[in-house]
């Protein structure tokens, strides 16, 4: 609050002068109000946490041991300028008895063409989408507890039947692209997904394609 304190008065010369004033102003209800309000934003302020991406690595295999064919596998293969190959099953650098030698087919990262990765991978795992939302529309109704909902979707994405999606990536590929395939396989509830390393022979495949356009 303001106070006005009396400095001076009195006669001098018979003559009669005026009073000086001086005020002070106390700031102590406003030091009080600054620290109320800076202690009223550090209590409502959201702090930014650090963002982490859950990714699956498989585990090395011993020298002696061999990969089974993937029956249920979709390789997805990420090269340079935004570029996205898949091939499914296992990989075949020529015709033999059990399958054709791999080709590559192309997808693109857009929403609406008729190659769209989203559009791809909704096709590809509708079957198991269409179970977990009537799973979700169970909940909803409360005719399934959390703790059962949450064990169930579980167990839906982790289903043999349904795919399983290997993302490789060569040497010009860009850390957004594997970002953005992530992305998608989350937002079509991909339940199984795994990072692994690229083969020579699918190098040369993915050079071979990108060189023919």
């Amino acid at each position: 609050m303001a106070e006005i304190s009396d400095s001076g008065g009195g006669h001098k010369g018979g003559k009669k002068r005026a009073k000086k004033q001086s005020t002070r102003i106390d700031m102590t209800p406003m030091v009080d109000l600054a620290f109320l309000l800076l202690t009223f934003f550090v209590l409502t302020a959201t702090f930014s946490k650090p963002k982490s991406m859950e990714l699956t690595f498989p585990a090395p295999l011993p020298p002696d041991q061999k990969v089974d064919e993937i029956k249920k596998g979709i390789t997805i293969l990420l090269s340079k300028e935004n570029r996205i190959f898949y091939y499914e099953g296992q990989f075949r650098a020529a015709d033999d008895d059990k399958g054709k030698k791999t080709s590559l087919s192309e997808l693109d990262f857009s929403q609406d063409s008729k190659i769209s990765l989203h559009k791809y991978l909704l096709e590809k795992n509708k079957p198991m989408q269409d179970q977990i939302k009537d799973l979700d529309a169970k909940h909803k109704k409360n005719l399934i507890q959390d703790s059962t909902f949450k064990r169930l979707v579980k167990e839906r994405k982790a289903n043999k039947e349904s795919f399983t999606f290997l993302i490789k990536t060569d040497d010009k590929a860009t850390y957004k692209n594997v970002i953005d395939v992530i992305d998608e396989l989350n937002i079509n509830v991909v339940g199984k997904y795994v990072m692994v390393d690229i083969l020579k022979p699918e190098i040369d495949l993915l050079n071979e394609k990108i060189g023919s356009n």
